[in-house]
């Protein structure tokens, strides 16, 4: 596995634990025997997940930001 620098705000952030929740409920959540058997099952899971072009249905729209984040960005009414 490796770890990536994401932002801490922001999409990019949600996707990548999105991502690690998959990964824990599909590979993870089993007794694994070794690091080795570990990181030869992530392996196997992520080759899976890209040939399947897995993508991250994503449900948080602009209206819902928009509604959700109306007090950290208010609009300027001229």
């Amino acid at each position: 596995m490796e770890i990536h620098y994401t932002p801490k705000h922001g999409s990019w952030l949600n996707m990548a634990e999105i991502e690690l929740s998959v990964l824990d409920r599909q590979v993870l959540d089993q007794r694994l025997g070794s690091l080795q058997q570990a990181a030869q099952e992530v392996l196997v899971w992520q080759e899976r997940r890209n040939q399947q072009r897995a993508k991250i249905s994503w449900r948080f729209t602009t209206q819902d930001a928009r509604i959700k984040l109306l007090r950290l960005y208010p609009s300027l009414h001229h």
